[in-house]
């Protein structure tokens, strides 16, 4: 704990009059001046460096690029590989583990050790790797590095430590799995092929042992070749020779059959009796025509054999259909005996696996449900029912439905949101689903004491809006919410749809929620916001329109009435609430030359339109087209329900809008908001003559995310992948001059500073942002970035806190504006909301970020909101609905709330501290230099406050507060992406999240306390199951069915018979030690503690039965030995002729 203490000068300040002309901006540059009393601020900081560790939790959504799948039919695991070298293993809802290999290998395929607690992976940098699943957080026990050979195909047979490893030269290598070191015993192509043969087979695609009998290896080769190899003899019992490419082969239980799909979209079924030709040819798709030759088939990627006890067999495949059906999409097809149904995909398949009810590749398999592992989805098919229904996905694996453009994160809701949303939002589910319980149910986990509401919004490409209940480190479906209806829907061929040059005009491009009073903001790609209110009841609605003309001219106001010009701030008590301010697309809307002027982008509804329960709109605030150009991006938004404000601005100004009256309070250029007070001291603009692009603005930080440049918000899935278009038209747009950049297109960009720290990281920010007057065009338009309702003190003169709007703009300047609002509820529906002239004008280099507030104990201070109510509720006469608001007035331990507050604003480059009213900057501290912060908040951990920051260097970093102590630094991201910058956000309790790839969200926290308690909080991957037991075979099947149980693997490929293998074909790396080796040994012994838990169970459980039958036979003896003695007795005095 450490105290800071501040004595304050008691300088003089200027005129106590605080007028917008008054060099109330001395203190600015971060110069301390003080109020005429001297002052001793006492804040006692609890944070220290040691309360702060970063580290990922958890993992959302769909693995991006997967690759490969695996099951674990005993654990019932899932686990899904992806192109980046990611892990994903899911079981029952909470069982959910991200792994990522060092490498960022591909990931080609996966192999469990069935009910061993371990997975196989093999990656395309040729190494396969050991993963222990017995601890919360897997990690690498082994890899092994193959340096001469590609590996193509894996196959680990049930209960054996003996992996075969195919590759690209045609060999089969065998590693065993605890030791992880290769065999000296190898299967060279050229001894599987016969000698005659002329051809390479080519690289190994199947490798499975036979069911009938182990010690058979079944190989195939892509080329169409299939070895069964003898593995004690080391001789191919038979070869086949197929003219048509192997893609892979599936046994029949019994060992006497297997089917193969093959590149021309057949199958091939062949009997172990005669393999000179195959037994059954089929193309499933394939129609006879009229010239009597089959039509040409796509190949069928995989097959799959499963036999049924009750029914005839399943031969499950995906692909195979005929090439002239353009425009098909991917199939699965689902073959039972005669009866043929083909499942249509939204996305390619990537692969697909039948899950069976035993892990025995010789016993009947019953098969119950196929896994399909889609491009973007994961699908699971239950086969037991006729009509094939899928299961209802209990993950997150929608998130990506349409493309994510913003995110937001809140935790520690009121607790009653949850399932409020809940409850409307299961009224909109999808049905038929499959009735019984989700197949993959492996793992165990509980929930967690260190949980509490927490709730994720995603914004998307469609303009639908998504919450998510992300308590628990877990993530579910609340709410969705599509924005879209609140507009017509362009008809084709109209002007309007074709001037459209959005692909996604509803796009989401941020959100403002308040959990308290339920009120939900949205800002959408083509300039307009869309206020909701949540109600639990439907209702018949009309959605008011304001449009607001927002340029840098003061002519260029929309306003509220026809007699009301004035752009200035000014008493409006003249004003008359117009509800609707609606401007049709009409010729009248056209200067002479057919320009677009004074008409919005979108086309709202004008009738009366029923709105279901949950949100509902009340609002839509559109800026217009001026002179031809379309409306510049809303680059900044608060809205505060206590004082019934909405507040917007963008490159040219600043608007707000009194929603409950529904009428335009401010509408003014960012220049005119100072008057006589700018710092920059620049001349006002004139209206302008002629047409001047309006897109010649381009901010170099984070407020230019949505400025005119070269990349849209989106066109295609992968508009978030792409950082950046190719270099030529980079370079070609920064050699332009700004006047040139023209187009009515909103698009999206990267930050030009961030552009350049992700294109050329040697280049540090050469041209980087100065505050100086001599930096600063004249003709620079000023972007409002950030925008914060409060209660503070707008100029230096004031005695208490009145209601203020915080304006932060991008050439790092911080305006106040004063306003009054009516207390009295009739009165606030009925009197104009007054604005004063601006206050206090403060300084800071780089765009601004972030405000907030904390009182003279550094405790922070929440905004005021109103209490939420339902408006659509019937009415009570009894209890008159009112408003309820609830304000936040500083700490009581102070003497009065009129004695101050603390200001706390971050920017690009640095974070101030200031003491309201006097102005005086207390703390500076310059956060980079050599970057800047792309995300700033001010959040509660460990019941404090600290400030945190992202910077586009991938720094994470949180400073003290009030003092701006840095307490941790982490260079945690290496490389920030576009997708990353615009997602990342941080929240109360120590976490953030960004979107890791276009479909994952990930999870982190930088709070100690939370990575000390997340081992609590993850699932359990493995269980002690005992593996179930293997039917008896019976006599005649066991005699003549082979001896397969008497094959000893460890006879042929331990060191004793094999030999050791070359050195150089593969190199082995032992995994990870230390503590992580420590934790996972530990976690093995438990795994083991477990198991010989339950076979001492078990053994206690005999030992009890053989201890009654001991018991049973001591006494039978007794009574034996009683009887005997008695008959001696009686006859040891008889002589042997008495008998």
């Amino acid at each position: 704990m450490k105290k800071f203490r501040k004595v304050l000068d008691g300088l003089t300040t200027s005129s106590p009059g605080g007028t917008i002309g008054s060099p109330s901006c001395g203190s600015a540059a971060g110069t301390p001046t003080a109020a005429p009393t001297p002052k001793e601020i006492d804040v006692q900081e609890t944070l220290v460096s040691e309360n702060f560790q970063l580290c990922k939790t958890v993992r959302h959504g769909f693995p991006y690029q997967p690759t490969a799948l695996a099951f674990d039919p005993v654990q019932k695991i899932l686990a899904i590989g992806s192109r980046s070298g990611g892990v994903r293993i899911l079981g029952r809802p909470g069982v959910d583990c991200y792994c990522q290999h060092e490498s960022g290998a591909a990931v080609l395929q996966l192999q469990f050790l069935i009910n061993e607690g371990a997975l196989v992976t093999a990656c395309a940098d040729d190494t396969l790797h050991l993963w222990n699943l017995r601890q919360r957080r897997p990690a690498v026990l082994h890899s092994l590095k193959f340096n001469r050979e590609r590996i193509t195909f894996c196959h680990l047979p049930f209960q054996s430590k003996w992996l075969y490893v195919g590759t690209e030269r045609g060999n089969t290598h065998i590693v065993n799995i605890e030791s992880f070191i290769l065999s000296g015993y190898v299967i060279m192509w050229n001894k599987a092929i016969e000698l005659s043969t002329k051809t390479h087979p080519g690289p190994v695609v199947h490798l499975s042992d036979s069911p009938k009998d182990e010690g058979k290896l079944l190989i195939g080769f892509e080329s169409g070749t299939i070895v069964q190899w003898d593995l004690r003899a080391k001789k191919a019992d038979f070869r086949i020779y197929y003219d048509e490419a192997i893609h892979s082969v599936s046994w029949h239980h019994e060992g006497k059959q297997f089917m193969c799909s093959h590149s021309d979209g057949s199958l091939t079924l062949w009997n172990l009796r005669n393999t000179t030709r195959p037994f059954q040819v089929t193309f499933p798709h394939g129609k006879i025509q009229k010239d009597g030759r089959k039509e040409s088939c796509k190949p069928i990627l995989k097959v799959e054999y499963k036999t049924s006890r009750s029914s005839e067999p399943f031969v499950i495949f995906s692909g195979g259909l005929s090439y002239d059906k353009a425009g098909r999409r991917p199939t699965l097809t689902i073959m039972h005996g005669k009866a043929i149904t083909v499942l249509e995909m939204d996305y390619p398949i990537v692969e697909f696996m039948v899950l069976c009810e035993t892990p025995y590749n010789n016993e009947v398999q019953e098969p119950y449900a196929v896994v399909v592992l889609l491009e973007k989805d994961l699908i699971v098919v239950d086969l037991t029912q006729s009509n094939f229904p899928v299961f209802e996905n209990p993950y997150p694996m929608d998130i990506h439905e349409s493309p994510v453009t913003c995110t937001a994160y809140f935790a520690d809701c009121p607790p009653d949101i949850i399932p409020i949303l809940y409850s409307i939002g299961a009224k909109h589910k999808k049905t038929g689903y499959s009735q019984k319980e989700w197949p993959i149910s492996g793992g165990t986990w509980t929930l967690g004491s260190h949980t509490y509401p927490e709730i994720i919004i995603t914004g998307h490409a469609d303009g639908s809006i998504k919450f998510w209940d992300a308590s628990a480190i877990t993530l579910q479906m609340l709410y969705k919410l599509k924005t879209s209806k609140v507009f017509e829907k362009p008809k084709p061929g109209e002007g309007r749809a074709a001037e459209l040059v959005e692909e996604d005009p509803f796009a989401v491009q941020m959100v403002s929620w308040c959990p308290q009073s339920r009120i939900f903001c949205v800002v959408g790609i083509s300039a307009h916001i869309i206020l909701y209110r949540f109600s639990k009841y439907d209702a018949n609605t009309q959605i008011v329109s304001l449009e607001v003309r927002l340029q840098c001219e003061s002519e260029d106001v929309i306003s509220p009435s026809e007699n009301e010009n004035n752009p200035c701030f000014s008493e409006q008590g003249s004003h008359s609430p117009q509800p609707h301010h609606q401007h049709p697309a009409s010729p009248g809307n056209r200067t002479p030359e057919g320009i677009k002027d004074s008409i919005p982008c979108l086309k709202v509804k004008d009738r009366v339109v029923r709105v279901p329960p949950g949100y509902q709109s009340e609002l839509v605030i559109q800026l217009l087209w001026v002179d031809g150009e379309p409306p510049q991006q809303i680059t900044s938004l608060d809205i505060n329900s206590a004082y019934g404000l909405l507040a917007f601005g963008n490159c040219n100004g600043v608007a707000v809008v009194d929603y409950l009256q529904k009428t335009i309070l401010l509408c003014m250029s960012t220049l005119d908001l100072y008057g006589a007070a700018d710092p920059y001291q620049r001349l006002t603009r004139s209206p302008r003559r002629n047409r001047q692009s309006t897109s010649e603005f381009c901010m170099r930080g984070l407020s230019n995310f949505y400025s005119d440049s070269k990349k849209r918000i989106r066109t295609s899935y992968q508009s978030l992948t792409e950082l950046t278009d190719n270099q030529q038209s980079i370079d070609m747009e920064r050699s332009k001059s700004p006047t040139s950049v023209k187009g009515p297109g909103r698009k999206l960009s990267l930050p030009t500073d961030l552009k350049t720290d992700l294109e050329s990281r040697e280049n540090s920010f050469s041209r980087s942002r100065s505050s100086s007057v001599s930096s600063i065009d004249r003709d620079t338009k000023e972007a409002v970035t950030t925008l914060q309702f409060g209660e503070s003190y707008g100029r230096k003169s004031d005695a208490l806190p009145t209601p203020c709007l915080w304006v932060g703009t991008s050439l790092g300047v911080v305006l106040l504006i004063p306003m009054s609002i009516p207390t009295d509820q009739e009165e606030r529906m009925e009197e104009p909301v007054t604005i004063g002239p601006s206050g206090a004008v403060l300084m800071l280099k780089g765009s601004v970020l972030r405000f907030a507030f904390l009182d003279l104990v550094g405790a922070l201070i929440q905004s005021p909101y109103e209490v939420w109510r339902d408006l659509n509720a019937p009415e009570d006469p009894d209890r008159p609905r009112r408003r309820k608001l609830v304000h936040f007035s500083p700490s009581s331990s102070q003497d009065a709330c009129g004695d101050g507050h603390l200001a706390v604003v971050c920017s690009e480059r640095q974070a101030k501290v200031f003491l309201m009213p006097s102005q005086s900057c207390l703390f500076v501290h310059n956060i980079t230099e050599s970057s800047f912060v792309l995300r700033a908040d001010v959040v509660s951990v460990c019941n404090s406050v600290c400030l945190a920051c992202f910077c586009a260097n991938g720094h994470v970093m949180t400073l003290s507060l009030p003092s701006l102590r840095p307490l941790m630094d982490v260079n945690y991201l290496p490389l920030t992406d576009m997708r990353i910058a615009r997602t990342f956000c941080f929240t109360n309790g120590g976490q953030a999240l960004y979107l890791s790839s276009p479909t994952e969200i990930q999870r982190i926290t930088y709070s100690q306390e939370m990575c000390d308690n997340l081992q609590e909080m993850l699932g359990e991957l493995f269980t002690p199951i005992e593996t179930p037991e293997a039917q008896n075979r019976g006599f005649l099947k066991g005699f003549f069915g082979g001896n397969a149980h008497t094959f000893d693997r460890e006879e042929l490929f331990g060191e004793a018979a094999a030999g050791k293998a070359s050195r150089s074909l593969a190199q082995h790396i032992p995994g990870q030690g230390g503590v992580e080796g420590m934790k996972v040994a530990a976690s093995g012994a438990v795994g083991e503690l477990a198991r010989a838990r339950i076979a001492l169970d078990e053994r206690g459980q005999r030992l009890g039965e053989l201890e009654e039958r001991t018991a049973l036979m001591m006494t039978s003896a007794e009574t034996f030995s009683k009887h005997a003695h008695e008959l001696m007795l009686k006859c040891k005095d008889k002589k042997w002729y008495q008998f």
